[in-house]
C-alpha cells in the first residue's frame, strides 16, 4: 500500500533505529528487505531514509549515545496536534522523554512512555508523512505492545487516541486486545504476557515467505527463532547483529 497522506490519531506512521554502525547496519537490511538507502548529512547526524522501490519504508541512525547497548525499532503513532496529543498523553497518565518539536520542515515530534513504560514516538507530519509504503513485502505490517500489565495500560490508549478495544475470539487463551480507531480501522493490539520482562511495542515486517527470509537473516549475520505458522500467517521472531529484536510474517501457507 503506497501513501501519499498524514494517516489519522493513533496509527503507526513511522518507525526508526538508533544502532553504533549504519554500514553494518545497512548491509544487514539490504539483504533482508531489499531495501536502498538516503544518507542524510551531519547536521541531522546522517538520519537514513530506507527506501523500497524508492518510497520511504523507515529510517537507521548512528546512536548519538557511544555507550548505548540496548536498541530498538521506535514506533511513531500519528498525532493530529502533538502538542494536544501530549497533554493527553500527560492527562492519561503517561509521560513525556522528549517535549514536543519541530524537526525542520519535516514535521512535529515528540517522545513518550505509556504508564507501563512502554516507549513510542509522535508524528505529526508536514512534509515529512512518515512511511510511504506499508503493508507490503519488505515493510512494515503492524505493531503491537507487549505488556505483563495489559489492564495498565489498555485505558490509557482508548483515552489517548480515542480507541476501542476489542478482545480477538480467534485466540481465545491468549490475552490480546485489538486496538481501533473511531473508524474501525485496526491499527495493532496489546498482548498480555505475565512473562515479558519489560514492556515494549514490537515491529513486524511483511515478507513474501517467511522461511526464505529466515534464511536472509542468518545469511546475513542476524539470528532467528524457527518459524510459526499461525491462523493469520507464518511469523518468525528475528534479532540484527546489534541485538535488536522484531518480528517477520508472511501469509498463511496454502
Amino acid at each position: 500500500m503506497h501513501l501519499s497522506a498524514n494517516q489519522p490519531l493513533g496509527t503507526p506512521t513511522w518507525i526508526d533505529l538508533g544502532i553504533p554502525d549504519l554500514d553494518r547496519a545497512m548491509a544487514f537490511y539490504r539483504a533482508l528487505f531489499g531495501w536502498e538507502f538516503d544518507i542524510g548529512p551531519a547536521e541531522t547526524g546522517h538520519y537514513t531514509t530506507c527506501l523500497l522501490d524508492g518510497k520511504r519504508a523507515a529510517a537507521i541512525m548512528p546512536n548519538p549515545d557511544p555507550a548505548a547497548t540496548d536498541f530498538w525499532w521506535n514506533v511513531y503513532l500519528a498525532a493530529d496536534d502533538c502538542d494536544a496529543t501530549v497533554a493527553r498523553v500527560r492527562a492519561a497518565g503517561g509521560t513525556v522523554l522528549a517535549e514536543p518539536m519541530d524537526v525542520m520542515d519535516q514535521g512535529r515530534m515528540a517522545i513518550v512512555k505509556d504508564p507501563v513504560g512502554a516507549q513510542f514516538g509522535l508524528w505529526q507530519g508536514n512534509k515529512h508523512i512518515g512511511a510511504e509504503v506499508v503493508n507490503e513485502p519488505s515493510s512494515l505490517l503492524r505493531n503491537d505492545l507487549v505488556t505483563p500489565d495489559a489492564p495498565l495500560a489498555r485505558p490509557f490508549y482508548a483515552a489517548v487516541f480515542d480507541f476501542t478495544l476489542d478482545a480477538n475470539p480467534d485466540l481465545p487463551d491468549l490475552d490480546f486486545t485489538f486496538l481501533r480507531r473511531p473508524d474501525g480501522h485496526e491499527i495493532g493490539g496489546i498482548a498480555g504476557d505475565p512473562t515479558a520482562t519489560k514492556s515494549s511495542w514490537g515491529t513486524l515486517f511483511q515478507v513474501d515467505d517467511c522461511h526464505a527470509a529466515v534464511e536472509r537473516v542468518v545469511a546475513a549475520g542476524g539470528t532467528a527463532d524457527a518459524v510459526q505458522e499461525m491462523v493469520y500467517g507464518n511469523t518468525a521472531a528475528v534479532t540484527d547483529p546489534f541485538g535488536v529484536t522484531f518480528d517477520i510474517g508472511s501469509p498463511p501457507s496454502a
